[in-house]
């Protein structure tokens, strides 16, 4: 049954639900659900029905609405688990039951205390039980990565005689290297018999940092079906992410000579969504869909990308969705970044030696220069010198159970402004209050903010924006252990730069 495509079966509704530290609601699920449709994803697995009368409600939903993916529950290899999954699936019209048992030694001797021949029995009779009810079973072996591979082939041989289409061999605590790894699946399709019977899957964890190496490696060994969550989220460390195997398999197609039915263009929009419905943030690093995954700072990176995308990117921003990024101005940053920016916003009659020392010399007290800070220093770099023209003296936020109020007191040039208002959150409300204060119309284009707590000190909050104003888009950053000061004074920063361009 070995095939070109790499069916992409997706958990993250239900292993990638079990990192979180709550459940999600049935309508976020659906949500998710109906974003991995879109996206292409082959097998939704929707979760695990048994465990709550809610997660029971929330498989049958997404098995109700979803049309285009095969929705999936998975089950214990015991009759009521498999029973359960089946009733909550019964409202598809096609659907998959997913069950299990642990097959190494560890799982069986310490955890289920049960002999070999008996883990076998029960892998075949719920198989055969979960074929009462579909067509379409999948059977995991876990901890398949520490079983030993003739205990390993022999249940195998005897999931697919029972009638498994797809047989899962996990790595179920991500501790095997990819050259092992792939040889395990090599030696399962060597050894064998009725293999071309059934779809070899791998569940790869990421303890090691080598969930997507492991799977890639199993995917050359001849697996075709790759279990991943979406941002890699999921026990402990974590899985397999969807969004790197879809793009090595992209990237690499020649190489690997297979492929999968994403569509890699909506990859960021639900990356996002998935962070967002979470609460889980992304690294900045993160391959693929990080903020930072297309950046580029270095002056000969910069340099190399202005002339040709493909010196330093192997994919490009639009291929996963993602907005096209500009290059990132700091005091690594070359000539050539500087030359770009003010040949993009329409100037030619400056003299780059002169503007770029200027720049250099921002970059180092600034951090982080943006186009309008370029304009600034072209038109009037004096007006740096000047103190901030906006500057919040001192702030409240109170809140009673219909609305928050923000009061503050703020510095504008050489008056000093009381200004109060109202909004539906701390936030929104303190904000409000510095668009009354300031006078400037802008419209938030971005906001995130990130807060840290630890053990006996108190919390730091970060915080990164970005408001439009006149079709220009302003930037603003701030740290501080109060997390609505924090988001305050970006706002401030970036309202201090509005302030100067619009000086010029």
């Amino acid at each position: 049954m070995k095939t070109d495509k790499v069916i992409i079966f997706d958990t993250t509704l239900r292993d990638g639900e079990q990192a979180l530290m709550s459940s999600l609601s049935k309508d976020d699920k659906l949500k998710i659900a109906l974003k991995l449709e879109e996206l292409g994803v082959d097998v939704i697995e929707a979760g695990f029905p048994v465990s709550s009368q809610g997660d029971f409600e929330s498989v049958s939903e997404i098995a109700k609405a979803v049309k285009n993916s095969t929705v999936c529950g998975l089950c214990r290899a015991v009759e009521k688990d498999i029973d359960v999954c089946a009733e909550s699936l019964s409202v598809a019209d096609n659907f998959r039951i997913h069950t299990f048992i642990a097959t190494s030694p560890i799982h069986t001797e310490t955890k289920l205390k049960k002999d070999y021949n008996t883990i076998i029995d029960m892998a075949v009779k719920a198989v055969k039980r979960a074929k009462t009810y579909t067509d379409d079973v999948e059977f995991s072996c876990e901890d398949a990565g520490r079983t030993p591979i003739d205990d390993l082939c022999k249940i195998v041989e005897a999931v697919i005689s029972a009638g498994a289409t797809t047989v899962n061999i996990p790595d179920t605590v991500g501790y095997t290297v990819p050259s092992e790894f792939g040889n395990i699946i090599k030696q399962v399709f060597d050894r064998v018999p009725n293999i071309n019977d059934a779809i070899i899957s791998v569940h790869c964890h990421n303890d090691l940092g080598l969930a997507t190496a492991n799977s890639i490696a199993a995917v050359e060994a001849g697996a075709r079906q790759v279990e991943v969550t979406i941002n890699g989220i999921g026990e402990r460390a974590g899985n397999c992410a969807l969004e790197e195997i879809a793009m090595i398999i992209k990237t690499r197609k020649n190489m690997l000579n297979v492929e999968t039915s994403i569509n890699s263009e909506k990859i960021y929009e639900v990356s996002q969504m998935v962070s967002r419905i979470c609460d889980m943030p992304i690294q900045p690093n993160k391959a693929i869909v990080g903020a930072r995954a297309f950046s580029h700072s270095s002056g000969i990176h910069q340099d190399g990308v202005i002339k040709g995308d493909n010196v330093y990117e192997i994919m490009t921003p639009k291929s996963i969705g993602k907005p096209t990024e500009k290059l990132n101005l700091t005091s690594r940053s070359g000539r050539a970044a500087v030359n770009m920016y003010m040949e993009g916003m329409g100037y030619s009659d400056y003299d780059l030696n002169t503007l770029y020392s200027d720049f250099i010399a921002l970059a180092d007290k600034k951090g982080q220069v943006f186009d309008y800070d370029l304009e600034i220093l072209y038109k009037n770099k004096k007006l740096f010198n000047d103190k901030r023209y906006f500057e919040i003296i001192s702030l409240n936020v109170e809140t009673d159970s219909e609305y928050h109020t923000a009061n503050i007191l703020i510095r504008c040039g050489d008056e000093e402004k009381t200004v109060s208002a109202k909004g539906e959150g701390s936030v929104s409300c303190l904000y409000n209050a510095i668009y009354d204060a300031t006078g400037y119309k802008v419209s938030l284009e971005e906001f995130d903010i990130s807060s840290k707590v630890e053990k006996g000190k108190d919390s730091a909050g970060k915080t990164r924006i970005s408001v439009r104003f006149e079709d220009r888009v302003f930037y603003g950053s701030s740290l501080s252990e109060d997390i609505i000061v924090s988001a305050g004074e970006a706002l401030i920063d970036a309202m201090n730069s509005i302030y100067l361009w619009k000086s010029l």
